[in-house]
């Protein structure tokens, strides 16, 4: 399904009637029922009017008593047909778009994951979620009751038109006449429409993201009492969405109404020449009403059809913004794939900007990082640290310079393969909403009951683990909101060890700590850092000094490299920084 959108995309007519085309085509047996049903159907609908002329000619003109038998048994079956068909003709267009709505949602997700972290550093996820649900939601009712209505309609008003041609030619031919004026109204309003819609599912979007962010922070509105503040954001962005709404209300209205007004000049108009033609005997009664039967069913088609070009430009609308998120690149990756990795990662030159920002991230980086070594890179907040990491782990990769692990460039590994040897932990813990084990199990799915009880030994989280009221099996909650900091942290670590890492990176994995859950994880780290290519990011001075060189940053470059008594010997933002956490004057020695 992915594939589809990786043709050549054009905002015309015509490449969104495509796409619709190949969205449905993949389900065409019943594609082809619907429309034999929508046949069927406008079959129905002429007979309907076929049939009024015989029926008064018999029973007004002739006086046929016998054909009131044959009347009700006829209206009948005619009218159960009718149901019959339209009932399965609503019922298999519905499981196309619902079919079609499954597929899309699935390979949207897929497509999701495989986008380049710089996506998600412009978009916001509301307006991700909007997409997956709103928009992709949106298709399901339009392209089912849109194909189904262009199909009934249109053949309808063929049959129908047969109808009034064969009754009279010069009626039939009077009203079509207000079929392209029906063509003109419906094609400008329908060009407003797709305007229109395109705002409304931006506004969604707005709405998403808002609700969005009022979740995910609960905590701080709370604690910095922004109740009123949030619903005030609210407020704003559902009245924004409800006017443009309404807006799309009023264009198809507007458009019933004017097409209500043309096709009652029409009506009016053949109106009065059918019963000329009648009071100078130049046409039946029968074939008259008939005729005006036939017409009367055509025009509420026809109306039905310029709303058909309103739902289709709605349909526009969301396509435009689904095929900006299939169209968006995936990941840049190269094909290199290895077993195993010694941890052996050097920078040459390296320089990064972040898109839309004036001051380079990262400037001119050379740093040689050893199988085994554990580094510690430490400097102010904006000097660079993250991004170091960031780009280690390919979540960027338009720097300049060279980065390679193990004398292979960073850009030419597989990157699935190259972050199956790296463990994270950070400050900022991602948890899911699952159990304990499972939550550990996303280190590697394949792990037995005793490695994960392992991983969560070495981790010093067995302990409270078991304590939990179902163990190892006990659901946790949203981003684990029901453990403490310092339980959290430690299960984001047993995930990292279960992986069994070749190269960890350690980003402040201690700083929002309390003393004893700090000790608990100093302790884990220090039992698996070992034989690791060791990276960590740390605030806190005191839990770094053990490392075999520590690396300062300042403004993206590194500006400082040794040991702890080297760097402070030396002076500098080291010892700034040293002096700052530990109440120090320039001239006092550490402890």
């Amino acid at each position: 399904m992915r594939d589809i959108f990786k043709e050549e995309y054009a905002r015309d007519w015509k490449n969104d009637v495509n796409t619709v085309w190949i969205l449905t085509k993949q389900h065409l047996p019943r594609l082809l029922a619907a429309i034999v049903c929508s046949i069927l159907l406008s079959s129905i609908n002429g007979s309907i009017a076929w049939f009024v002329k015989p029926s008064v000619d018999n029973l007004v003109l002739l006086k046929n008593k016998s054909f009131l038998v044959f009347l009700p048994v006829g209206i009948l079956l005619l009218f159960s047909l009718k149901g019959f068909f339209s009932f399965a003709n609503n019922f298999l267009m519905s499981s196309i778009g619902a079919k079609i709505v499954k597929s899309l949602r699935k390979q949207f997700f897929e497509k999701m994951l495989f986008l380049p972290f710089s996506f998600y550093a412009r978009e916001s996820s509301g307006s991700v979620i909007s997409r997956v649900m709103n928009d992709v939601g949106i298709l399901e009712s339009l392209i089912a009751n849109t194909t189904k209505n262009f199909f009934v309609y249109s053949t309808t008003v063929f049959a129908l038109g047969f109808v009034a041609l064969y009754r009279n030619l010069n009626l039939a031919l009077l009203s079509f006449a207000i079929i392209p004026l029906i063509a003109l109204v419906s094609g400008r309003l329908g060009r407003r429409m797709k305007r229109t819609s395109s705002r409304t599912r931006m506004l969604i979007s707005n709405v998403t993201h808002i609700i969005h962010e009022a979740i995910a922070g609960i905590r701080v509105i709370k604690s910095f009492t922004l109740e009123k503040e949030m619903s005030r954001r609210n407020d704003h962005s559902i009245s924004e969405h409800y006017r443009n709404v309404m807006r799309e209300v009023r264009i198809n209205e507007f458009t019933g109404m004017f097409i209500d007004i043309i096709a009652g000049t029409g009506i009016a108009v053949l109106t009065w020449y059918g019963f000329y033609l009648i009071v100078h005997d130049r046409l039946s009664l029968g074939e008259f009403l008939s005729f005006v039967v036939a017409v009367m069913m055509m025009y509420d088609p026809l109306k039905k059809l310029s709303r058909v070009n309103n739902d289709f430009q709605m349909i526009r609308a969301s396509l435009h913004r689904i095929k900006e998120i299939f169209l968006a690149p995936e990941e840049k990756e190269g094909e290199v794939e290895k077993k195993e990795l010694a941890g052996d990662i050097v920078f040459q030159n390296v320089s990064f900007q972040y898109p839309d920002h004036k001051d380079s991230a990262l400037e001119g980086i050379d740093l040689k990082i050893r199988p085994g070594e554990t580094i510690a890179i430490v400097g102010y907040s904006g000097a660079g640290k993250s991004t170091l990491t960031d780009l280690i782990l390919g979540f960027w990769n338009d720097y300049t310079g060279t980065i390679t692990i193990d004398g292979t460039d960073l850009k030419d590994y597989s990157l699935r393969n190259l972050r199956s040897h790296i463990g994270v932990v950070s400050q900022d813990i991602i948890l899911f909403d699952d159990t304990v084990r499972n939550n550990i199990l996303f280190g590697k799915p394949s792990s037995t009951n005793e490695e994960t009880i392992e991983a969560a030994k070495a981790a010093y989280a067995h302990e409270f683990i078991m304590n939990m009221p179902n163990g190892y099996d006990t659901p946790i909650g949203e981003r684990g909101v029901k453990l403490s900091g310092g339980q959290k942290q430690r299960i984001s670590l047993a995930r990292a060890i279960i992986k069994n890492p070749k190269i960890l990176i350690l980003d402040e994995a201690t700083s929002s700590l309390d003393t004893d859950s700090e000790n608990k994880i100093q302790k884990a780290l220090e039992g698996i850092m070992p034989g690791r290519t060791t990276i960590i990011i740390a605030h806190r001075l005191s839990t770094i000094q053990k490392a075999d060189r520590i690396v300062v940053m300042d403004r993206g470059e590194i500006i400082q490299q040794g040991s702890h008594e080297e760097l402070f010997e030396k002076g500098g933002v080291y010892r700034e920084l040293y002096a700052m956490q530990f109440g120090l004057t320039s001239s006092q020695q550490p402890q």
